[in-house]
């Protein structure tokens, strides 16, 4: 039998599937036998290599260590009293080790801030990075127009869990996020939004601190309350509309995670008045 060419698109949606439903390790068609001992590197060869990784994700961002930066972050949103506010707040943040990474921009939110429905994605892309707003691209006004054919259109404030966009488009590092948290959490808590929408697996995973797969959690109705008692509201993870680009098929299941944001929301009116 001829083999067939393999179709690029079509692994790598599989793979970003895989990787969205929490798939992390793969199966070899041979067994492999670990217990076999490996030299370890040359000494110079693992300092060299920690020290890579400690200028990528661990210590200093621009002469600002991981620690410092949070409390930078935290000392700046803070003092914003409005999205406007925060938003000056967020360009004015360097503690961010993206900022240097090639992003054009600090890309912070879009939408109206005083909705119902505090809407959370990853980071901004390619086109997000051109404008300056979160979801802008091919795969936001996806976003765009499935929010709108459920009603909720004018009711979403959407920003990400990082503000500049990573190199290569990949997800962002855990560092990265926990970074930028205190401005997400100061726009949570400016805006007391009544349900929370999260985006994708590094947005659930970042904001629910958990490390389920998104498969596991998507469709589930959980609580974000602030450490600080600054608010709490009900939250949704459902797919990340690059995603419904690669797995069209995968529209049903986030279109049914949306009308049950609408149908929570709907609730949330009629009973103060019940």
């Amino acid at each position: 039998m001829t083999p067939q060419p393999l179709d690029t698109a079509a692994t790598e949606a599989l793979l970003a599937f895989w990787r969205d439903a929490g798939v992390d390790a793969c199966y070899l068609s041979e067994p492999v036998d670990r217990t076999v001992f490996v030299a370890p590197p040359a000494p110079q060869v693992m300092q060299k290599a920690a020290a890579s990784v400690t200028a990528l994700h661990g210590g200093q961002h621009g002469g600002m260590s991981s620690a410092d930066a949070v409390a930078e972050a935290r000392h700046l949103a803070a003092a914003a009293t409005s999205t406007d506010d925060l938003a000056q707040a967020v360009a004015a943040f360097e503690g961010c080790p993206l900022r240097a990474m090639g992003a054009k921009q600090a890309v912070f939110a879009r939408g109206n801030p005083k909705g119902s429905i505090l809407l959370i994605g990853e980071a901004p892309g390619e086109t997000e990075d051109l404008r300056g707003e979160p979801f802008v691209g091919q795969a936001g006004q996806l976003l765009d127009r499935m929010l709108a054919a459920a009603g909720l259109a004018d009711q979403v404030f959407m920003t990400n869990t990082v503000f500049w966009k990573p190199p290569g488009n990949r997800s962002p590092s855990h560092q990265e996020q926990a970074a930028c948290a205190p401005f997400v959490e100061r726009a949570f808590a400016l805006m007391q939004p009544k349900a929370v929408l999260l985006v994708g697996a590094a947005a659930a995973k970042s904001v629910l601190n958990t490390e389920d797969g998104l498969m596991k959690i998507r469709g589930q109705w959980r609580e974000w309350s602030l450490s600080d008692g600054g608010g709490s509201a009900p939250v949704m993870t459902t797919l990340h509309p690059a995603f419904l680009l690669r797995q069209p098929q995968a529209k049903r299941v986030a279109w049914a995670d949306i009308l049950s944001l609408a149908a929570r929301l709907d609730t949330a009116q009629v009973e103060p008045n019940a």
